[in-house]
């Protein structure tokens, strides 16, 4: 008896403990752009920049916040089913905040540097493992195409072993569910809501010319900072 007492007020307090950690996790609020949305015009449409953000994103942060209430509340209720369900809502409106948190800035109007080629030590990165840029990016075109459904096709690096990777995510999962040590530095959204208005179905098109607004210099701090 006197175990089973003991266990009990282990696994509360441990509840306890946990809400406590839920309640220190902030809410998330839309970020602001920072660009006007018909400044990456004519490769990407001002109707999409401000449907994108201030409709798919801002969905995904409102539900995002949804659910971690609602984990909050279900912790509280002992509520072991609930707290399962919820992890895949937020997983997907989580990623699908960070990833678009990432997107507006690989982004920027050509008259502020969008579509200049990468310099610094991410250009002679990029032609070490690739090639050159034109193959990097032609590399990434195909693997956006290729991918089915809706998701992600990114470079990144492994910051353990200093490598700039390619690779596609579904959904909305973020890089790092393809490797704890893999950072984000350029995210192309193959999702139709971020081309359809403008390019119908044909994605191929949306991946050619969104390079002409491609913020190379954001990938190249980040390299820079996670491979000094």
């Amino acid at each position: 008896m006197a175990l089973r007492t003991l266990v009990t007020k282990r696994t509360v307090a441990a509840g306890l403990g946990f809400r406590q950690q839920l309640r220190g996790l902030q809410t998330f609020s839309l970020p602001d752009l920072p660009y006007d949305y018909g400044a990456l015009e004519p490769a990407i449409s001002g109707d999409i920049m401000q449907l994108h953000h201030q409709k798919h994103h801002q969905t995904y942060i409102t539900n995002y916040n949804k659910a971690l209430e609602q984990l909050d509340d279900a912790i509280s209720k002992g509520d072991a089913n609930t707290v399962a369900k919820l992890h895949s809502a937020l997983k997907f409106n989580g990623g699908g905040h960070i990833n678009h948190s990432i997107f507006w800035k690989n982004l920027a109007p050509v008259r502020e540097g969008g579509g200049e080629p990468p310099k610094g030590s991410l250009g002679w990165a990029i032609d070490t493992n690739f090639g050159s840029v034109e193959a990097l990016v032609k590399k990434m075109n195909a693997e956006g195409a290729a991918l089915q459904g809706s998701g992600w096709v990114w470079l990144g690096v492994d910051k353990e072993l200093k490598r700039l990777v390619i690779e596609t995510t579904a959904n909305q999962d973020p890089l790092v569910s393809k490797g704890a040590n893999l950072v984000p530095l350029l995210g192309i959204d193959v999702w139709e809501h971020a081309y359809y208005l403008q390019y119908k179905n044909v994605r191929p098109d949306y991946l050619k010319n969104i390079w002409k607004v491609i913020n190379w210099k954001y990938a190249n701090d980040v390299y820079e900072k996670e491979c000094p």
